[in-house]
């Protein structure tokens, strides 16, 4: 006879060997069945099956030509301006966002009227827009000088010579990105408890101590995994310098993908791929990062992935060795 969920089932009574004149009844609860979620488990297995399946049998997607382009030196070159890129742009973007945050929580209206009008801008404005309009600031400025303000100029430089198409992308998504980086250190820099400013003044410490030394470490607790996060995105912002002829991986797929028009989908396979290597090499950082600057705000760090896997390997064990007894 099947018992119903949530029933109760009583076990033969056992003598307990110190006191033998009392029984032992063992109680086991079983768990409620739940339909919807073997339902729901059973449709996504079944479409993830299928995706898969299309993935390996479909020949359109050329796997051959993947493994060829895949490791080829002209997608590895461009692989390697993507990883330059994105290492400049964000170092210069962040040091960038650290000064507008600093203009937008200073008392002066002036620093704090540029400051947010820049991030109101490029925030606004497109990031193709952005490159585009520096690849061609040739065309508005021919030389640039350095000299006195409304006065002599001590000496100019060509600045199409100056330009070359890997200080555009650098200084086109670094400006970008110092405006996203700007209101995560702002929000960083806001996040810290106002008792902490208002110690370090009792202590009578000055203003740029109190920020090196007790404001800002604590605030990179927000800002770094925040920033760490932003970094996904300017991986996948480089593939926009192409539009400006620097070569990276997206450009170099693309340039193949003019040459061989039949192994468009494979190298774009390829491009997609590689991204997904980035970005999930960025995720893993991104993760442990988190879990660093987490110490001393939780009572316990969260688990990695490894002691997951381990916690429940564990757990089914238990599971086990306690069915097995019953």
């Amino acid at each position: 006879m099947s018992e119903p969920p949530g029933a109760t089932v009583v076990l033969p009574e056992a003598r307990l060997a110190d006191e033998p004149s009392k029984a032992l009844t063992a109680q086991r609860v079983l768990p409620l069945l739940r339909p919807g979620r073997w339902i729901a488990t059973a449709v996504v297995l079944v479409l993830a099956a299928q995706f898969v399946h299309g993935l390996v049998s479909n020949p359109f997607y050329q796997w051959d030509r993947f493994g060829y382009w895949f490791l080829r030196p002209t997608i590895l070159d461009g692989l390697l301006i993507t990883l330059e890129v994105t290492a400049y742009s964000a170092v210069l973007g962040l040091l960038g966002g650290i000064l507008l945050a600093l203009a937008r929580l200073s008392k002066s209206p002036v620093l704090r009227a540029v400051s947010w009008t820049y991030v109101w801008a490029l925030r606004s404005i497109p990031l193709i827009v952005v490159l585009i309009f520096l690849y061609n600031f040739s065309a508005l400025y021919r030389t640039l000088s350095v000299g006195v303000p409304f006065g002599p100029a001590f000496f100019s430089f060509d600045e199409s010579k100056l330009a070359t198409d890997m200080v555009i992308a650098v200084i086109g998504l670094s400006l970008h990105e110092s405006a996203y980086a700007a209101e995560v250190v702002r929000g960083g820099i806001l996040s810290v408890d106002q008792g902490q400013h208002e110690a370090a003044a009792a202590l009578g410490l000055p203003k740029g101590y109190q920020f090196r030394k007790i404001v800002f470490p604590q605030a990179l607790r927000s800002i770094i995994p925040n920033y760490v996060n932003q970094l996904i995105g300017l991986i996948k912002g480089t593939s926009l310098v192409f539009y400006v002829s620097l070569l990276d991986l997206f450009g170099a797929a693309q340039t193949m993908g003019s040459t061989y028009p039949g192994d468009i989908v494979p190298l774009l396979l390829v491009v997609t791929v590689w991204y997904l290597i980035l970005t999930s090499v960025v995720s893993v950082i991104q993760f442990y990062v988190e879990r660093y600057y987490a110490r001393g705000a939780t009572r316990s760090l969260p688990p990695t992935p490894l002691q997951k896997l381990r916690t429940g390997l564990t757990d089914l064990r238990a599971r086990i060795r306690k069915e097995a007894a019953v």
